[in-house]
């Protein structure tokens, strides 16, 4: 996915739990219609051990949505899962220059 075309990126708290550690981002990608076309990438990364630094990502498409609500739908998506914290919305500069 080329860096010029994510909107955003949201951070849900990742989980830390017997040597491992799990973590979900929400992506959104600009699409020419003027809405976002929406990604989830998960991971879970041992931290412990002797396979320590060993990761499986996975990035898939979920849905198309417009951009005036996405918030409204990582707020909901926190609430469903018990996340006292909704996801940290990070712009794509953090990540990549501009």
């Amino acid at each position: 996915m080329p860096p010029a075309e994510i909107a955003a990126l949201y951070l849900f708290r990742p989980i830390k739990r017997e040597g491992r550690e799990w973590g979900t981002a929400v992506v959104t990608r600009k699409t020419d219609e003027g809405r976002l076309r929406v990604y989830t990438a998960k991971y879970m990364l041992i931290v412990r051990g002797k396979d320590r630094g060993q990761a499986k990502v996975e990035l898939k498409e979920v849905g198309l949505s417009p951009a005036e609500v996405l918030a409204q739908v990582m707020q909901a998506a926190a609430d469903r899962t018990g996340d006292t914290e909704p996801p940290v919305e990070v712009a794509p500069g953090a990540w990549y220059a501009e």
